[in-house]
């Protein structure tokens, strides 16, 4: 639950400095000089970039949450303990041996959007959080999208 007070209040935060920087923007615009109307517009530019990215993670972590609940509630979420640091973060070397297992998981089931979550959760586990992500995406594209 702090995981997602924590990412409000960032997404809060980000959101009112898109605002005031917008607002910024909107100033330099008006005041006729070719620079600042220049430097306003890409003011403008700038907070709608930075809403589009604030949007899409957000999306995605309710998505990736929802997707995670619903394996929860199927008793689906990988079984196996993973030794961790003190710090409470994985061992690599701890998820690197799990991988074999999710990664063939995959590959017989491509289509399934639970084998691609599973495999997120272990390439998370093995530190590898782009590869994490992307699978984690996977699994929602698919879940969105099932094939006929």
């Amino acid at each position: 639950m702090s995981n997602r007070i924590g990412a409000a209040i960032m997404a809060a935060v980000l959101a009112l400095y898109i605002v005031f920087v917008a607002q910024r923007g909107v100033i330099m615009l008006s005041t006729g000089e070719p620079v600042a109307i220049a430097m306003g517009v890409a003011l403008l530019v700038l907070p709608v970039i930075g809403a589009w990215a604030l949007w899409r993670e957000v999306q995605f972590g309710r998505h990736a949450d929802r997707l995670g609940r619903v394996l929860e509630a199927e008793g689906a979420l990988p079984q196996e303990d993973v030794a961790v640091y003190p710090s409470g973060r994985p061992r690599k070397e701890a998820g690197d041996e799990l991988f074999p297992r999710y990664r063939a998981e995959v590959e017989a089931h491509p289509d399934d959007w639970r084998c691609w979550y599973r495999l997120g959760l272990v390439y998370n586990a093995a530190g590898d959080r782009t590869r994490a992500r992307q699978a984690i995406r996977k699994a929602i594209a698919i879940e969105k999208h099932p094939a006929a």
